[in-house]
């Protein structure tokens, strides 16, 4: 039993130290957190609507747009990134796939920039 306490000691210290910090850094921000924050923090950020509006309000297409957009240019970049590292051995079939992956996205971008998707007015 001396053996698996001895074992499992440096777990149980570590789970102390990690609940102790845990409830340390909640209990400091409850002392010490600002309670009246300025109409600036609560305003809309970013989003383009206010934060604490009616769930069921209707949203522009656009926010929509600009979502599919992020996200052609995300997987984008997530594709590019292991191509680019091996680079050296792929083969010409690989090359030219990934060349056709691009188009495809060029032409994607050019129809949403056509359409104005890009134009906040």
């Amino acid at each position: 039993m001396d053996a698996l306490l001895r074992e499992y000691f440096p777990i149980i210290v570590l789970l102390a130290v990690a609940i102790g910090l845990g409830l340390l850094l909640l209990l400091a921000a409850v002392v010490l957190a600002v309670r009246n924050p300025d109409p600036e923090k609560v305003s809309a950020y970013e989003c383009g609507f206010n934060a604490f509006d009616d769930a069921r309000m209707k949203f522009d297409v656009r926010f929509y747009l600009v979502s599919i957009l992020f996200i052609i240019f995300d997987l984008e970049v997530a594709f590019l990134f292991p191509w680019a590292v091996a680079f050296g051995e792929i083969s010409m079939t690989a090359f030219w796939s990934m060349i056709v992956f691009l188009g495809v996205l060029t032409v994607g971008f050019a129809y949403e920039w056509k359409k104005g998707a890009l134009e906040w007015e």
